[in-house]
């Protein structure tokens, strides 16, 4: 009878295994889960709102359904993935705040990926992050693509980042934002929809539905990085006619590598825009680093990029005291 127990507690042993081994599983996924917070979409914890309440003006359906398109093909910055998000038919703009530090100043980003795609992490929630280390609220924009190509070619990027920092100055005291310390930042396509914006503030290309539209959607600075667009490649590299800086533009940042295959002579036209508008403006030129890098670091000097930013709005005297210069 002793033996018959012992084997059938053994038994019972080896059964429940399993549904041990199982419950461990579950809890590790559980925990992985919560730890890895997945970069899109956004958290219940950040405030995402429609740019467009009742529907985008002049909105064309999407060719599918919007989702990432990132293939095996596609680079991989850092030796890391991207998040490629494509057809975008709904807008929305998502607030990042700093924990500590909140300087009052904030940034609109707009993503790159040539008014086709937004790479969504690599230039949007990376940047977030950043620039809440900084003190810096952060307000993503996922606008409209993919689009037939830059302003005026299609108009609903310029009018989605028109709205965008409407809305935010609206929003300026929910969200603890000094509504003159208002700054915009793009990559490649968004760097693009960023100068165009710098440019194109004095007339909202759509008809006002409710007070963020009363409101300047002028940016008090700009920050631009590997642009494209902006100087005609067929046209020997002239300045782009429908990117015309005045001295209302904007103080301006601009960084781009001299290899890039985007080609550096669209930070370089533009600087000269700026600088013959008499338009405050910085520009950094290095001389590798391609295109499409983000803020992953490399050891190529043009990936130290965003201290020079901070330096560059501490000079400018958006973000207040002063900042270690050291690297």
């Amino acid at each position: 009878m002793a033996l018959s127990a012992a084997i059938m507690a053994a038994v019972r042993k080896v059964l429940f295994m399993p549904k041990l081994l199982l419950m461990f599983a579950a809890t590790l996924a559980a925990s992985t889960c919560l730890a890895q917070t997945p970069a899109w979409p956004p958290s219940p914890d950040h405030v995402t709102m429609p740019l467009w309440p009742n529907g985008a003006p002049g909105a064309q359906p999407a060719p599918g359904p919007e989702g990432d398109m990132t293939t095996a093909k596609d680079g991989r910055p850092g030796g890391r993935s991207v998040i490629r998000i494509g057809n975008v038919s709904n807008p929305t703009l998502t607030v990042y705040a700093p924990k500590t530090n909140n300087t009052g100043a904030a940034v609109v980003v707009f993503p790159g990926g040539g008014y086709r795609i937004l790479a969504i992490d690599l230039e949007g929630t990376e940047v977030c992050d950043w620039l809440n280390s900084a003190g810096i609220t952060c307000i993503l924009v996922k606008y409209r693509v993919p689009e037939p190509g830059p302003y005026p070619k299609s108009s609903a990027p310029l009018q989605d980042a028109q709205r965008a920092v409407g809305m935010v100055r609206a929003h300026a005291d929910e969200w603890h934002i000094d509504p003159n310390r208002i700054g915009v930042l793009g990559f490649s396509a968004g760097a693009h929809l960023a100068a165009a914006l710098s440019t194109h503030f004095h007339q909202r290309l759509y008809d006002p539905i409710d007070a963020s539209d009363k409101l300047s959607c002028r940016p008090d600075f700009a920050v631009i990085v590997y642009p494209g667009y902006l100087a005609l490649s067929e046209q020997n590299y002239a300045p782009n006619p429908d990117i015309h800086p005045t001295e209302q533009t904007p103080p301006t940042f601009i960084v781009q590598a001299e290899d890039d295959p985007v080609h550096v002579e669209n930070a370089v036209v533009y600087f000269m825009a700026l600088k013959n508008a008499k338009v405050p403006a910085e520009l950094h030129i290095y001389a590798q680093g391609g295109h499409g890098y983000g803020l992953r670091r490399t050891e190529l000097p043009v990936t130290t990029w965003p201290k020079s930013v901070e330096i560059w709005l501490h000079t400018i005297h958006i973000c207040p005291g002063q900042i270690d210069r050291r690297d």
